[in-house]
């Protein structure tokens, strides 16, 4: 059975009211002891004090009226005379007339001397000490378990802003920061607590890795901006080859290298997070139909409900092109893409072939530019999905890659909500 998982912050503040109830109860134990022995020893010497007097007197046969003195009480606890009938002295505490004495007994002429004074008082005084000692051990315990669960509380609650933060970070939110405006200088955390230090350390991090990421971004727009302007140059002077096989070949590649420019100048756009869609409203149904017959290839599409949605169709289509054209270049056929809008949920867009489906690698870290290593899903650029991730983005549409349990890549496009319309 799975214990239940108990947060930082309880973790600390109950080990914090541990110790204290434990320290508490050791100075408790010593306080009540050296109180309680100190009192019952003045009690046991004025006892024995009564004793010697009555023995004195007993002795001289004088009267021990006001000594509190008797000789064989049957009242005296059976171990105390044992103890003065061996010949030796000693006190207890026990009864007489039904009221707590503190007795003391010694041997006196074959026979047994005790005396006895009042134990009432001084049983209630310590049990009184008992109950001021638990009460102001409670109290104490009490007052820093509070105390160690608002310092808990506040320990946990940075590192919860750490740990969002973090998250957020991984989501691709770069700007994402613990402390703004803190002392990002290498060794600033060195006066700081630990918490304090991790902040700093994630912001570093957070930090260079932005910095390297718009470095490469700002290197691919570039070389795809530098590559333009050449490449245009290129393709007009081979119009101007004779026709034939090889002019076929040169304007095929130097048009390939125009399109992996283009996707190049695409995905510096959608980095840079600059991009807005231009929404407007379409019937779903056919705004999908009219993206896959642009793509010229053969595709089944099938509508189980239609709905009127706010979108980008630009953009749409450019999502929907890249998904068909995925499928066709790396699956097998049939390709078959299906809207649906069920009542409450957000409408859906699948996209399937039945090829050998997306790899392991993809599915868990998403797609990756110029990667597409899948054994069997032919080859490419890998920025057909990449662009369809950036797209979606800026759409606000959830996008998941999966496999069908019967075999084929399966992608989903979940709309927002909102995207819906009333016809």
């Amino acid at each position: 059975m799975k214990r239940p998982a108990v947060s930082l912050r309880w973790k600390i503040a109950l080990t914090v009211m541990a110790v204290s109830c434990a320290v508490a109860a050791v100075l408790g134990v010593l306080v009540y002891n050296a109180v309680a022995r100190q009192t019952v020893g003045q009690v046991r010497k004025e006892t024995r004090a009564n004793l010697d007097s009555a023995l004195e007197l007993f002795e001289y046969g004088t009267s021990r009226e006001g000594l509190n003195s008797l000789l064989d009480p049957p009242g005296l606890p059976a171990e105390l005379r044992r103890l003065a009938r061996s010949g030796q002295r000693g006190t207890m505490v026990g009864t007489y007339r039904g009221r707590p004495v503190m007795w003391a007994a010694a041997p006196a002429d074959g026979q047994v001397m005790a005396a006895w004074l009042p134990y009432g008082n001084t049983r209630r005084s310590l049990e009184k000490l008992d109950t001021a000692i638990l009460g102001s051990a409670v109290l104490a315990a009490t007052v820093v378990a509070l105390a160690g669960l608002f310092l808990a509380h506040r320990i946990s609650r940075r590192l919860g802003i750490t740990a969002a933060v973090a998250r957020r970070i991984t989501a691709g939110d770069l700007d994402a920061r613990v402390g703004h405006g803190a002392d990002q200088r290498p060794g600033a955390a060195a006066g700081r607590d630990e918490v304090a230090a991790v902040a700093v350390a994630l912001d570093s991090v957070a930090g260079s890795l932005q910095s390297r990421l718009q470095a490469e971004q700002r290197f691919t727009a570039d070389v795809a901006h530098e590559l333009r302007t050449p490449l245009t140059g290129i393709l007009a002077s081979a119009e101007l080859l004779p026709e034939g096989r090889p002019k076929e070949m040169i304007n095929d590649r130097l048009h390939a290298l125009r399109r992996l420019t283009e996707d190049l100048l695409e995905i510096s756009r959608l980095d840079s997070g600059t991009e807005h869609a231009d929404l407007a409203v379409y019937d779903l149904g056919a705004l999908v139909e009219g993206s896959v017959r642009a793509t010229g290839l053969d595709t089944v599409v099938r509508i189980a409900a239609d709905t009127v949605v706010e979108t980008d169709r630009r953009r749409l289509d450019r999502i929907l092109s890249n998904l068909v054209i995925n499928a066709h270049r790396h699956g097998r056929i049939p390709v078959v893409v299906t809207v649906d809008a069920p009542p409450g949920g957000p409408p859906t867009i699948e996209v399937r072939d039945h090829g050998p489906g997306y790899p392991v690698d993809l599915l868990h870290h998403g797609p990756q530019r110029f990667r597409t290593d899948a054994p069997g899903r032919g080859k490419g650029h890998g920025l057909g999905l990449t662009i369809a991730v950036g797209q979606s983005a800026v759409l606000g549409i959830d996008l998941r890659f999966t496999n069908a349990p019967d075999g084929g890549a399966r992608t989903i496009l979940r709309l927002p909500r909102d995207a819906s319309v009333a016809p």
